[in-house]
């Protein structure tokens, strides 16, 4: 058992690092209370020989390591110092500059692990247990067991244990977790759910549509963790400057040694030289700004994609499903004429349900029972909305023309829902005032259709897709944050995407484009200079997303090749997780600004002050650890911002 547990401290880095700083600082401790207490200090010497050596011997098997790979590291610099310190006889400087290095790289470790915690708290969201149906009994599996298509009842106070569609049941579901939105969202039958969210107050039963590894949060889960180990460009700009600033300090003190014949100034130098707050810099903001993006349901790439966001200048946002929902509503029942009540109708319907009253009720009836047996898109939000109040019958003779409209027939009577072209081919007469209020729905961006009954017009229906609700909100808080232009592109007609447009704040529109189009105005856009953002949903969006320096996809929960793919992946269709994420970039490359001052500033004061005769080793090296913690500390307050 104490063989195992040895083993796993030698063969584990961290476990490794953690004994050697405990071991050699225990050493330090009882060589001052031999030297002042007990009066020895040849004692004293030795045991300060021996922390030394205990923890510079793992810092010199890394440069070692470092220099088979053609790298000069810090590390280097540290070997060098503390040998020459050891041979000149200076043991307290060799075994404070070796165990102040290595407790510093201690907590380095325990701060980028700490900043990672946003992993293991992803990880407990996953749901150990499943409730699965089979053979007509409940049985308790582990979630890992869960097939594809298995059908599953998740109890209120459950975890969802996978991806999965509602089948039967209603409740309520905390998906913060998944999608950063605090308000759980109602979910009924055709409802999808997700791995890791919480089932709140009703039972629902499931059918898994993704399992293991094809769930959306272990999607999440891989996406923070490669995220997190891409370097960004400055974390890459630092680590090269290392590589020549290591032989630069090792040429510094050995002219310093030819110049002064001063050994100890010459192996000052090489320890004060150390750039350890510099190098910790960058990946310590990195890493806390994604873990803290990520617990907002905001997935970034890597640091390269933190860090550009934060210079974005212009963003393109497509139209439909990102400024707007995505799905048509019927939104104007315009009644031109008193309309019969049909016999059959529900005469007590709640009128406040839609805002509709009883005449409005009486045209949204007919126009849903003539689109019945329609399958055109326009007909969906029509008989979405009809059915609320109750089954709707199947008309006869049912007839669609295409581009037109459709007509049907019901008890008798003839039922017309299209355009105006349909209403003159079939002999319905339009009033110049119906003709009127059709232009101004269609002037406001809605698409509007006709409803006749026999030879008379009796209403008129406006259908749009529309505008989300923070959608203006989200476009002046881009504006406030220093983007200079925010765009919409979209392949929709001009006078549609205009009204949209005026609703979101939004000036400057492109409509009528096609893909390639989409991608040519983004080249454009980087041409003038500016750093582009490309927010969108759908696939013809995919080469303006590629394009642009930064892609951002929306409402990417259970969706996988959006998570896999985009720079940004937004996991709920929220428009101002946008400007959070421009905003939470700045504050890291702010964060990384304000390390680097930190860092170069320490070094610089403490070279000057070891040329002037000031600074010592062991003061030095403590003074350039404290910069290393003040460095660490201020990375990990992006966790709370």
């Amino acid at each position: 058992m104490r063989m195992n547990t040895l083993k796993r401290w030698i063969e584990d880095p961290k476990l490794r690092r953690q004994a050697l700083t405990l071991l050699s600082g225990g050493l330090i401790l009882i060589s001052l209370a031999a030297r002042y207490a007990a009066g020895q200090p040849g004692t004293a010497d030795g045991l300060l020989a021996a922390a030394a050596v205990v923890a510079g011997a793992d810092i010199v098997v890394r440069a070692l390591a470092n220099l088979r790979n053609r790298a000069f590291s810090i590390e280097l610099l540290v070997s060098i110092a503390f040998i020459g310190a050891l041979a000149i006889g200076e043991f307290w400087e060799a075994a404070a500059v070796t165990f102040l290095f290595i407790f510093g790289a201690y907590l380095e470790a325990r701060t980028l692990s700490k900043t990672r915690e946003v992993l293991g708290q992803l990880l407990d969201l996953a749901s150990t247990t499943a409730v699965v149906m089979r053979d007509g009994q409940q049985v308790e599996v582990l979630a890992s067991e869960v097939a594809q298509d298995e059908i599953l009842l998740i109890k209120p106070g459950a975890k969802v244990p996978v991806d999965g569609l509602v089948l039967d049941g209603f409740s309520a579901v905390d998906e913060s977790a998944i999608t950063g939105e605090s308000i759980p969202e109602e979910k009924g039958s055709g409802d999808a759910v997700y791995a890791g969210t919480l089932n709140q107050n009703g039972t629902l039963k499931v059918r898994a549509t993704g399992v293991g590894a094809d769930t959306t949060l272990a999607r999440i889960i891989a996406r923070v963790e490669e995220a997190q180990d891409e370097k960004a460009p400055t974390q890459r700009f630092i680590e090269r400057f290392a590589r020549w600033y290591t032989p630069f300090i090792i040429v510094l003190s050995i002219g310093a040694f030819i110049i002064t014949r001063d050994i100890e100034l010459s192996l000052t130098l090489l320890v004060i030289g150390c750039p350890g707050a510099l190098v910790i810099s960058t990946p310590v903001s990195i890493v806390a700004g994604i873990g803290r993006a990520a617990k907002k349901g905001i997935l970034i790439k890597g640091g390269e994609y933190l860090e550009n966001a934060g210079k974005i200048s212009a963003v393109a946002l497509d139209k439909t499903g990102t400024l707007t929902e995505g799905k048509p509503r019927l939104i104007d029942i315009e009644v031109l004429e008193t309309v019969p009540i049909l016999a059959g109708a529900d005469r007590q319907a709640d009128s406040r349900r839609g805002g509709w009253d009883a005449e409005q009720r009486k045209v949204l009836r007919w126009a849903g029972i003539a689109e019945t047996l329609s399958e055109h898109p326009l007909a969906r939000p029509i008989l979405a909305e009809a059915s609320r109040y109750e089954t709707l019958p199947e008309p006869e003779n049912f007839q669609m023309l295409t581009g037109r409209g459709v007509t049907a027939e019901y008890r008798g009577s003839r039922i017309a829902v299209g355009t105006m072209d349909l209403m003159n081919i079939l002999g319905v007469a339009v009033s110049p005032e119906a003709e009127s209020r059709l232009a101004v729905l269609k002037s406001n961006g809605k698409t509007a259709v006709l409803v006749a009954l026999d030879q008379a017009a009796i209403g008129i229906l406006g259908i749009a897709d529309s505008l989300r609700d923070n959608a203006a909100e989200m476009v002046r808080e881009l504006k406030r944050s220093g983007v200079k232009r925010v765009l919409m592109l979209t392949g929709d007609d001009r006078r549609t995407a205009e009204a949209i447009a005026s609703q979101a704040d939004i000036t400057e529109v492109h409509a009528n484009l096609l893909p390639d189009d989409k991608l040519a105005i983004i080249r454009q856009l980087k041409q003038e200079g500016h750093v582009v953002a490309m927010t969108g949903d759908g696939i013809n969006d995919a080469p303006a997303l590629a394009a642009a320096d930064i892609g951002i996809a929306m409402g990417t929960a259970g969706t996988g090749i959006a998570i896999e793919t985009a720079d940004i992946a937004l996991m709920a269709d929220d428009l101002m997780k946008i400007s959070q994420a421009i905003a939470l970039s700045k504050s890291t490359l702010r964060n990384i600004r304000q390390n680097v001052i930190i860092a170069l500033l320490t070094v610089s004061v403490l070279l000057a002050g070891v040329m002037m005769g000031q600074v010592h080793m062991a003061g030095g090296m403590l003074v350039h650890q404290i910069s290393v913690l003040v460095v660490i500390i201020n990375g990990m307050r992006l966790l709370k911002a």
